[in-house]
């Protein structure tokens, strides 16, 4: 990669009185978090999602915790457990150094469920998890808009049959079988009142930014075009803004014309690493 590249990633930061921080699955491989890419590396992950023959997109849907939810909460403990025992790597400390000194400081806009950004220490106030958190439940029903933190749940799984054993997560209110707040595919029952209330903030912010035309700076890692919201999101906020896109993904960097901005076909920790090198410290 050009080294040139990355001294220009790091004008653009330094110039920057706003960070926009915008993530997709990619920004968790370097913790060691699968990004479930194709069939194939979800099946890596899940085995005995192979040997059911489900997708990834056929297991992350609601009606499992209907039909078995022993198997759903095998999948999305598993993951819950996973998420609470991995560390963040270290481009999360270089993104919240870059950008909380900052005029207008920053905001987190990602489509990931696990609660990376809270656990690297930026702020909860200032992340919008578009597609909800595996930290939060909700009722199956759902018999009322609850939505309540999983930080006492523990799930014990039998991996080798692929099922959650023991007492299932419930709802407080009715009993019946309680669910992460997460949206999934096919998805009529998610609550999104918590979502609803992060975009909120974002949207002020930005309304912000605008009024005073600050000078922002949006940097996307890891977000693929197989569910482009955070693609989309990251491009439409460069034209609002007429604002540089850093794009970091090491299969489609690419940035459509018309939008200023560099590709960098890389991982995010080497990329953020390479950045941080030419930032005047």
């Amino acid at each position: 990669m050009n080294e040139e590249i990355y001294r220009q990633a790091a004008n653009y930061i330094s110039e920057a009185q706003a960070v926009i921080i915008t993530a997709g699955a990619g920004m968790g491989a370097d913790s060691g978090l699968p990004t479930f890419r194709g069939t194939e590396g979800f099946w890596r992950a899940y085995p005995y999602a192979k040997k059911l023959g489900v997708s990834f997109e056929q297991l992350a849907n609601p009606q499992w915790f209907k039909t078995n939810p022993a198997l759903a909460w095998a999948f999305y403990g598993h993951r819950l457990n996973l998420y609470r025992k991995t560390k963040p790597h270290k481009g999360f400390e270089l993104l919240l150094k870059w950008s909380k000194n900052k005029p207008f400081s920053y905001f987190v806009f990602t489509s990931n469920v696990d609660g990376q950004f809270q656990k690297a220490n930026f702020s909860d106030k200032q992340i919008v998890e578009i597609h909800g958190s595996i930290h939060y439940l909700q009722c199956t029903v759902p018999c009322g808009d609850d939505i309540w933190e999983a930080a006492n749940l523990e799930i014990q799984i039998d991996l080798e049959n692929f099922k959650a054993v023991g007492q299932l997560p419930r709802c407080p209110y009715c009993g019946a079988i309680a669910r992460p707040n997460i949206l999934m595919f096919g998805d009529w029952t998610w609550i999104p009142w918590r979502t609803e209330e992060q975009e909120a903030r974002f949207n002020a912010w930005l309304d912000k930014l605008f009024k005073f035309k600050a000078k922002v700076v949006i940097i996307e890692i890891g977000a693929g075009t197989a569910v482009p919201t955070v693609r989309m999101t990251s491009e439409n906020l460069a034209m609002k803004f007429s604002a540089p896109l850093i794009r970091i993904n090491p299969t489609e960097p690419q940035i459509p014309k018309g939008i200023n901005g560099l590709s960098i076909a890389q991982g995010a920790l080497d990329a953020l690493t390479a950045i941080d090198s030419f930032i005047e410290k």
